[in-house]
């Protein structure tokens, strides 16, 4: 059949509030002329250009190649945030997840120093690009976390760092120009368990129990060479059982759909079952049997961290970077910036309905005759505005609580 233009008689009645749309292809005019007995309020004609084996093409299936030129030109946005005490290898893993030196000028602390070691807050940004596409990469560092004798303010500085950029982000999405907002929430948190502990230290526990509503939590055994493959499975039942029972919740692993591939389905299952990630890293890239490998060279043999009968270093790298990234940023944004949010707009509503409550007491207190003034309208005004407020945050919360029984996470307003 050759290629013709046709043309498709839209009738669309506005005060019925009913469309038609008829396509035809060799009575177009008998058709015309019927619509035009019929005198709807609109008539329009388009005009569909037919390609060889796709009829009645409009074009709207393009839309996700646009929106992928358009994130690809904006380029993204992902904060890590890495906590755990000196010397569990937490910048050499850094390094061989993104093939990067961040750790060049690095100056480890001598003894005398780490005696009164204080957590600090140590952010290293580097531009990332694959295939065109550009990440924006933030690693948060946190030395000194647990290297002090008195550990108990550890968790702090985390939890004030987490929190203040969550109130910039509100900020900023609060102002006028939001056109260039910079995102520097932290999306995922490695929180990195030596492989010495039976089970997770009482820092470990108050550490993650302050965090586990503000950030997306993966736990990380780390130097898991040092431990045999039965240690390993004792060690990560010990730390599943510890955050069951003080009810402590990690990052949660969305369901696959119905529709997934096989393979996907698969993988997800191995990535799930091999939770927390028992890891080893290596800066040396040696040669094995003519391939060339990141490595641990030790007397007995040779350590390959991407061998996943070695290492679970593989799939950490396979959640955190190709298939999980995205639902890490997702679940920050609408679940735990939700909460901080819905916390702010709160407060602010409570400060808001106490100062205008005063304002209201002070006006009656000047005027003994009851009278109401302009400024009791206002404040009347703004009391109702309030009242909406508070209304809309309740579907708000209802919703969350809703998105809230996939991922486990409770709005505590």
């Amino acid at each position: 059949m050759e290629d013709s233009d046709t043309y498709a008689i839209v009738d669309i009645s506005i005060n019925d509030k009913d469309i038609n749309i008829i396509n035809t292809e060799s009575d177009s005019e008998n058709i015309k002329n019927e619509n035009q007995k019929k005198k709807s309020p609109l008539t329009t004609v388009i005009k569909i250009q037919r390609d060889r084996g796709e009829r009645d093409y409009i074009g709207f299936a393009t839309l996700p190649e646009q929106v992928h030129r358009k994130s690809v030109k904006r380029g993204f946005d992902f904060t890590l945030m890495v906590v755990g005490e000196s010397g569990l290898g937490k910048s050499t893993l850094i390094n061989s997840l993104f093939l990067g030196d961040l750790y060049k000028n690095r100056k480890i602390p001598d003894v005398h120093d780490r005696i009164e070691k204080t957590t600090t807050i140590e952010k290293k940004t580097m531009e990332i690009e694959e295939r065109g596409v550009k990440l924006r990469l933030t690693i948060v560092d946190t030395p000194g976390f647990g290297d002090a004798i008195n550990c108990e303010e550890s968790w702090r500085v985390c939890s004030a760092y987490v929190d203040e950029q969550f109130r910039q982000y509100f900020t900023d999405e609060s102002g006028l120009n939001r056109r260039h907002m910079q995102d520097n929430r932290v999306h995922c948190c490695l929180y990195f368990v030596p492989p010495w502990a039976h089970s997770l230290r009482q820092v470990d526990l108050e550490m993650m129990r302050r965090l586990h509503r503000k950030v997306n939590i993966v736990v990380v055994i780390a130097k898991a060479d040092s431990l045999t493959v039965h240690e390993v499975k004792q060690l990560k039942t010990r730390i599943l059982n510890d955050l069951d029972e003080y009810q402590i919740q990690v990052y949660q692993f969305p369901e696959c759909d119905s529709d997934e591939d096989e393979e996907f389905k698969q993988q997800d299952r191995e990535l799930k079952a091999s939770v927390p990630f028992a890891v080893v890293a290596a800066d040396t890239v040696m040669e094995i049997g003519g391939k060339r490998v990141r490595g641990r060279q030790y007397p007995w043999g040779i350590v390959d961290v991407e061998n996943p009968r070695h290492s679970d270093f593989t799939k950490l790298r396979t959640m955190l970077i190709s298939t999980h990234m995205q639902d890490l940023k997702d679940v920050t944004q609408d679940v735990h910036y939700e909460n901080f949010r819905a916390q702010c707009i709160s407060q602010i509503s409570q400060h808001a309905m106490r100062e205008r409550g005063k304002l209201k007491r002070d006006s009656m207190g000047n005027n003994n005759d009851v009278v109401i003034t302009d400024t009791d309208r206002l404040l009347l005004q703004k009391d109702e505005e309030i009242r909406r407020m508070q209304d809309m945050l309740t579907q708000m919360q209802e919703k969350l609580k809703a998105s809230d029984k996939k991922h486990d996470s409770i709005i505590d307003v």
